[in-house]
C-alpha cells in the first residue's frame, strides 16, 4: 500500500478507503495470514467454539495463496451469492479469546449503495477499525468497555500490516445519563422515522442539538470535567448536565 504515503487523510475518499482496506486484506492472504472460508455462517459460528470450548479449524483453512487470492477477487467481482465466502485471518482457533478465532474480515453484501456496480464485499468493523485509524493518523482510539476483548485483534492487524501509523485502542466506560437516550442506533431511528426534525433537533443529545438549545461549549466542557473518566459503567444524573448549563 505504498500509494497511501502520498495521500493525506483529507483527500482519501470513502472509495479510496475501501480500496486501501481491500489491498491490506490481499496482503494478509499473500503472507499466508488470511484465507477465504466457504463455510456457512452457521457452520462458522459453530466452529468458533464457545467461551469454555476451543474452536475448530475450517476445512478451507489450508488453501493455497493463489487459490485464496483468486476466490477473494471473484468475491469482490460479485460472482458469489451473499451467503457464500468470506476472508478470515489465519490466527488461532485455540485462543482463549473467541474474537481471535479466525474472525471475518470481509462479507459479500449485495445491497443498494453508491458503489454497488463495482464493489460487492465490505470489511467487518473489527478489520476496518484499526486500519482506518492508522490512515487518519489517530494515536488514541477511545472505545467503550465492550470492545476490550477486541483490542488483541485490533493490535494483531496493526502488527501484521504495513500501516502508515501505529494507533492504540483504549477502553473507557460509556457515558450514561438518566432519562436520556444515547444509543446511536436508537437516535438514528428517531431521525429516519421523522420523530425529530433532524440531528440538530433541540431535543437530541447531540452537539448540534445542544447548540440549538442554547447550551454553550463551555457548559459541555464543564460537565465532562466534573464527571471525569471511568473504567466502570455508571449512570450520571441529568441534573448535573443542567447544572453545568446553568452555571454558564
Amino acid at each position: 500500500m505504498r500509494w497511501l504515503a502520498s495521500i493525506g487523510p483529507a483527500s482519501l475518499s470513502r472509495l479510496g478507503l475501501l480500496r486501501a482496506l481491500y489491498g491490506w486484506a490481499e496482503d494478509l492472504i499473500r503472507k499466508g495470514l488470511a484465507y477465504v472460508d466457504d463455510q456457512s455462517q452457521d457452520d462458522m459460528r459453530t466452529a468458533r467454539g464457545t467461551l469454555t470450548e476451543p474452536g475448530k479449524n475450517s476445512p478451507f483453512r489450508d488453501r493455497t495463496v493463489d487459490e485464496n487470492l483468486d476466490l477473494f477477487r471473484r468475491m469482490r467481482a460479485g460472482e458469489f451469492p451473499m451467503a457464500r465466502g468470506c476472508c478470515a485471518p489465519r490466527s488461532t482457533c485455540a485462543s482463549g479469546n473467541i474474537n481471535l478465532r479466525d474472525p471475518v474480515l470481509y462479507r459479500i453484501i449485495d445491497a443498494p449503495h453508491r458503489y454497488r456496480t463495482t464493489w460487492k464485499i465490505y470489511p467487518s468493523y473489527d478489520f476496518a477499525h484499526g486500519q482506518s485509524d492508522a490512515i487518519e493518523g489517530i494515536t488514541h482510539s477511545i472505545c467503550t468497555l465492550e470492545f476490550e476483548d477486541h483490542r488483541p485483534l485490533y493490535d494483531w492487524f496493526i502488527a501484521n500490516l504495513d500501516v502508515p501509523s501505529k494507533p492504540h485502542q483504549y477502553e473507557m466506560a460509556r457515558l450514561n445519563i438518566t432519562h436520556t437516550v444515547l444509543s446511536k442506533r436508537v437516535l438514528t431511528e428517531l431521525v429516519r422515522g421523522g420523530h425529530v426534525t433532524g440531528w440538530d433537533d433541540p431535543r437530541m443529545p447531540t452537539i448540534a442539538g445542544f447548540r440549538r438549545r442554547g447550551v454553550p461549549p463551555e457548559a459541555i466542557r464543564d460537565f465532562i470535567k466534573r464527571i471525569g473518566v471511568a473504567k466502570a459503567n455508571s449512570v450520571v444524573d441529568a441534573g448535573m448536565f443542567e447544572s453545568s448549563s446553568a452555571r454558564r
